[in-house]
């Protein structure tokens, strides 16, 4: 009897189908939030996720939250990295301007240890121009 009921139960849970969704949701104003230029959500940035929730009765601020101080490590980290980048493209900016100069100067020289023309054609040249 018992070995039929574990069969029986086995058998309806094999046949069973859970579906689980895997796609996430949408934010919903996500595309207001867009054209007006808000963040995509509510939670990314603004006063309500960057300002304190309370403070001291007397006006002292509340201590940071860990969101808000795990946000401003990661502005921070993200403003060094433009700094970086930035200095970084400013320098290869002026090692390729130096690199022209140097190109340009070294053609100059080839052009000067080129050959003159003397005699009739040194002549010749001068008269045309």
């Amino acid at each position: 009897m018992a070995a039929t009921v574990r069969t029986l139960c086995c058998s309806v849970l094999r046949n069973s189908s859970r579906q689980f969704s895997t796609t996430c949701g949408v934010q919903g104003g996500e595309k207001w939030r867009k054209e007006h230029g808000v963040s995509r959500s509510g939670t990314e940035y603004g006063p309500l996720t960057d300002l304190p929730d309370w403070s001291y009765a007397d006006g002292r601020p509340a201590p940071p939250l860990k969101g808000q101080l795990r946000r401003k490590q990661e502005r921070e980290a993200l403003a060094r990295r433009i700094v970086m980048l930035s200095t970084e493209m400013d320098r290869g900016i002026e090692m390729w301007k130096e690199r022209l100069d140097q190109a340009k100067t070294q053609e100059e020289h080839q052009k000067s240890l080129l050959l003159k023309p003397k005699g009739k054609l040194l002549m010749k040249k001068k008269s045309q121009s």
